[in-house]
């Protein structure tokens, strides 16, 4: 599994002009395929005139699924180009279509390639883009004694506490990344004499936005 993976948030579009022609890429983040193919049907739909709508889409935090199409340009000249730029900015569950607006003057094969990578490009920079980190929730259950100590050993370690519920105990649920999983559990148990109760719950991804926390399971 791996530690990260990069992801878009809010999807954006992007246009450039190479002799005449109009290259205009709109870009979504997918969660499945048949969000995907939607996606490039409504384009379709929505460009019904231009001379083409080519897309490429990954799926999954290891890229387990590629797709592509040149629609009717030369092979390897629209889908495949598109695709590169998604997989080389290491880019995740995100599906983008170039539409082209044939301008009467061939770009042949090199210009094709520039042209569609060039428009996937701009789209990606007008989206929102967010990179995901691993990390495991840890729920722990203590007295009104111990939570002091659980929010100073947070703070210092830099963690975030999710959330705390107050009743006859405390349990406070935590983000934290496995490579301090040890450690803090470690000095947890230290400064409560070992009368917390910690329990591993889901893993996650999460991302920081705008003082917001984006979870998803792993």
């Amino acid at each position: 599994m791996p530690t990260s993976y990069k992801t878009v948030y809010a999807g954006g579009t992007g246009e450039i002009i190479e002799k005449k022609s109009r290259f205009i890429a709109t870009v979504i983040p997918i969660t499945s395929e048949e969000e995907a193919l939607s996606f490039i049907e409504q384009m379709k739909k929505k460009y019904w005139d231009a001379a083409h709508n080519c897309f490429a889409y990954v799926l999954g935090s290891n890229h387990e699924l590629q797709r592509c199409s040149d629609d009717g340009e030369p092979s390897k000249t629209a889908g495949r180009p598109m695709l590169d730029v998604l997989l080389g900015e290491g880019i995740h569950n995100t599906a983008v279509v170039v539409t082209r607006y044939f301008g009467g003057t061939l770009l042949g094969t090199g210009g094709l390639v520039r042209a569609y990578q060039g428009a996937t490009k701009e789209g990606l920079a007008n989206s929102v883009i967010i990179e995901k980190q691993y990390g495991k929730q840890l729920e722990i259950t203590t007295d009104y004694n111990g939570i002091g100590k659980l929010q100073y050993i947070a703070s210092t370690m830099n963690l975030t506490i999710l959330s705390t519920d107050y009743t006859d105990i405390v349990k406070a649920t935590l983000l934290i990344p496995p490579d301090s999983l040890g450690l803090f559990m470690k000095k947890i148990t230290e400064a409560t004499n070992g009368r917390a109760i910690m329990e591993e719950l889901d893993d996650v991804f999460y991302a920081f936005l705008d003082q917001e926390i984006l979870i998803e399971k792993a």
